[in-house]
């Protein structure tokens, strides 16, 4: 076919087209810098900032991002295991933080396939309620454990860390988008 009839030939409507995230297709993320990123932001959680009440939780933070972009790499178990070391960390009541990171984690899991195919502000709205639902829960069962209520300070955290999460996904898929763009100057 010759370039005139290519242009007289109607387009078809599939080649319009366009996927809900018009963001480059990701490469998987490596399991170094995944890792690395979990224990560096583990390391961050042990400072004392922490202790201001609505601190957000980067480590929750960091720890769902990567359960919704690499489920198979970051799941329920790594949650746990990290809950029970800041668990132990804080020296409160074994297993909040394990009980809290473990549903936030499943959350992310349980919507990784749909949330994958939106924004960035779009997974935030939907991650904003597992963690205050993750926080929440915890805090509940905490309060009736401990027999006082500790205030609404947790709620305040878990909003912050959710309104984090565009700048989670900027820096955390930064590798990525660098090698979008050597690979756009590479052709």
């Amino acid at each position: 076919m010759s370039n005139k009839d290519q242009a007289r030939r109607p387009r078809s409507p599939l080649m319009a087209l366009q996927p809900i995230d018009s963001a480059p297709f990701r490469h998987p993320s490596g399991p170094i810098f995944i890792w690395s990123s979990i224990g560096l932001i583990w390391v961050l959680s042990l400072l004392p900032w922490r202790l201001w009440y609505p601190a957000p939780d980067l480590l929750l933070l960091v720890l769902a991002f990567w359960c919704l972009h690499e489920p198979g790499r970051v799941g329920l178990l790594s949650a746990f295991g990290f809950g029970i070391l800041m668990d132990v960390h804080d020296a409160g009541l074994l297993g909040m933080h394990a009980l809290s990171y473990t549903l936030v984690a499943y959350g992310a899991v349980a919507l990784h396939r749909r949330l994958q195919h939106f924004s960035v502000w779009t997974q935030t709205v939907h991650m904003i309620p597992i963690l205050v639902v993750g926080a929440g829960v915890a805090r509940l069962l905490g309060a009736w454990l401990n027999g006082e209520w500790g205030g609404w300070d947790w709620l305040w955290s878990a909003l912050i860390t959710g309104a984090l999460w565009p700048l989670a996904d900027i820096l955390l898929f930064l590798p990525q988008r660098h090698l979008d763009d050597t690979d756009v100057n590479a052709v």
